[in-house]
């Protein structure tokens, strides 16, 4: 069974850190695409930033640019999301999904997304 685990979400000051982690199972790695979404009370969920887990090309939504990084170890089946300079309006769920080709092209947020994790809460006291 394909599956996405999130871990690594908790309450953290502005300004502070968190690493997110995304471990896949059940499912060939290289196959897709990463992307990590997220959803804070009230608002759509939102793509956040997306990885190809073959070439490691990288993408990210503006309001996350130089603060939050991206990575993938696929020995491990694992992409992660470095989460530094937090702010409070970065509290949402964060959720993983994988992303099927044309992976992270343009538009990739609002495209077809194969399965999605359960999500985990960040919170950003401010």
């Amino acid at each position: 069974e394909a599956q996405l685990v999130e871990s690594g979400g908790g309450l953290v000051q502005a300004g502070g850190s968190l690493r997110l982690s995304c471990a896949a199972s059940g499912f060939t790695f290289e196959h897709y695409a990463i992307g990590w979404f997220r959803q804070a009370p009230g608002m759509e969920r939102v793509g956040v930033s997306c990885i190809d887990t073959n070439d490691h090309s990288t993408d990210y939504a503006d309001s996350v640019k130089g603060r939050f990084t991206i990575s993938s170890d696929n020995a491990e089946n694992t992409v992660y999301l470095q989460m530094n300079s937090l702010k409070p309006e970065d509290t949402a769920v964060y959720y993983c999904a994988s992303v099927p080709d044309p992976y992270c092209a343009d538009g990739w947020a609002t495209g077809l997304i194969g399965f999605w994790g359960q999500g985990t809460q960040v919170t950003v006291s401010s």
